[in-house]
């Protein structure tokens, strides 16, 4: 197909992100009987892939990188894929959009999957030795310099932060985090269960630099030491930065959308009263009727299956013209974490009730050395649930924050 036909071609959504979230999405628009073409336009040179053990197994060695490919499920098998390419603008009005190649493609509806970038720090100094971690091709490049006996200071205390710490103390790496936080994991998890896991990390021979950031970075061609903004200097070889991503939205500007903070979308994904486009994955800032109608953006693992499930479906629907028998999405977000030998996993939204924090079983060990389950309240009703092990209990916390959606 010449890419003026791609461009007149109507019958045709484009699914722009090749990850879960573009898989799940393109799966649902076939079993919400869409019959028309159905592109995914991937920036990655690969298929779909797990990306949590990124951070984790893929570090360690424990896992082959290319065993975290996701199967395409027979619903997705005539699902045209466009990998290696990147979508650089789009026009919702012409319904188009634009790959970096200057190709010009046509649409009747669109899916917008393009997820997140990581952050970088704005810091004087040299870039060799600095390493950021969401890609495939990210885990491959940072687990050849974890060696036994090397330096990393990683930047950052949220869970990237931590589960690479991990990984590297696995591996015979020194290691030193620097957060301006109190304690770790501190806006998610509060700060009893922080400083518990700070704790825990600081058995297996990780230091803290808390309160403080990184002013400078010293070195010629690769780093050397980074500068704190307390006047202390750490050596190193190794910098990972792990400050957080931000949405890949830039391509949707000029549409008049809301991108201050994702891409705003109602309690069915769709996109500002643009039922053609959707939205899915970590980028889409939507309301959970779980908890309230507050629009917000929820970077969990399982959210990005579930978000472009009904992304899909609400997209296929409005395209083949049928009613939506279940106008109500109110998915649980939830995720693990895995540092040490320590499994941790959360239901619903902690953060929300951060400021009401109770031990519901078990006891809070001050190095989580026993299983416990930690609530989190918002007006005396909880929100969220932290399991620290209770591997047994996972299935009966999910269904109560599950039963928060009002009948």
């Amino acid at each position: 197909m010449s890419s003026a036909d791609q461009g007149r071609s109507s019958e045709r959504v484009v699914v722009v992100g090749g990850s879960i979230s573009g898989l799940r999405a393109a799966e649902a628009l076939r079993k919400a009987a869409y019959a028309g073409e159905v592109l995914v336009i991937g920036a990655e040179p690969q298929m779909p892939y797990n990306r949590p053990p990124l951070s984790k197994q893929a570090l360690t060695g424990d896992l082959d990188l290319e065993s975290l490919l996701l199967r395409v499920p027979k619903a997705a098998a005539d699902v045209s894929w466009r990998l290696g390419a990147r979508v650089t603008t789009a026009d919702l009005t012409a319904r188009t959009v634009t790959l970096d190649t200057g190709e010009q493609i046509g649409w009747e509806g669109l899916v917008v999957a393009s997820g997140l970038a990581p952050r970088r720090l704005p810091l004087a100094g040299p870039v060799g030795g600095l390493y950021t971690l969401r890609s495939l091709a990210d885990a491959e490049v940072l687990r050849s310099a974890m060696v036994p006996g090397a330096r990393m200071v990683v930047i950052g205390a949220g869970f990237i932060g931590c589960e690479v710490a991990a990984a590297a103390r696995g591996l015979g790496v020194e290691v030193e985090v620097v957060a301006p936080e109190a304690v770790p994991i501190e806006r998610p998890l509060g700060h009893l269960l922080g400083a518990a896991l700070q704790a825990r990390h600081e058995q297996h021979g990780v230091r803290f630099h808390l309160g403080v950031v990184p002013v400078e970075l010293r070195g010629t061609d690769r780093v050397t030491s980074v500068l704190l903004s307390d006047g202390s200097e750490l050596p190193c070889e190794l910098i990972m930065e792990a400050v957080g991503a931000a949405p890949v939205t830039g391509w949707l500007g000029g549409n008049g959308l809301d991108l201050s903070d994702g891409l705003r979308c109602d309690g069915l994904l769709r996109v500002e009263g643009r039922p053609e486009v959707v939205a899915c994955g970590d980028l889409a800032r939507f309301p959970n009727a779980l908890f309230d109608d507050v629009p917000r953006r929820v970077e969990h693992w399982t959210m990005a299956t579930d978000t472009a499930r009904r992304a899909g479906r609400s997209l296929g629907l409005h395209l083949t013209g049928a009613d939506d028998p279940d106008p109500t999405f109110a998915p649980v977000p939830s995720f693990w974490s895995d540092q040490y030998d320590l499994r941790m996993q959360s239901f619903g939204a902690p953060a929300l009730g951060a400021d009401d924090v109770r031990v519901l079983e078990g006891e809070l060990h001050q190095t989580l050395e026993q299983d416990v389950a930690v609530g989190y309240h918002r007006d005396g009703r909880l929100v969220g649930v932290v399991l620290v092990g209770m591997g047994d209990r996972h299935r009966y916390f999910h269904d109560e924050i599950a039963a928060l959606l009002p009948g």
